[in-house]
């Protein structure tokens, strides 16, 4: 079987929703690199667990660290 069908048996087999979400630990965090498809419900961005925008804005930071680190910008 060729892995794009494969793909497309199993892109909707898990999504992480409210209710799984209820079975997890309260110190546990959700990350993702975003952009998500079908993978998270959008119900569970409202969870404090849910650090998957932090994560992605803190990249922003440390690309645009790198970038200035690179072109020898200092500020």
């Amino acid at each position: 079987m060729h892995i794009k069908a494969q793909i497309s048996i199993l892109k909707d087999f898990y999504i992480l929703t409210k209710k799984k979400m209820q079975l997890a630990k309260d110190d546990m965090l959700v990350l993702h690199p975003l952009p998500r498809v079908n993978e998270i419900s959008v119900e569970v961005d409202n969870d404090l667990r849910a650090a998957y925008f932090r994560q992605v804005q803190y990249g922003v930071y440390v690309r645009m660290a790198l970038i200035l680190t690179l072109l020898g910008i200092e500020v």
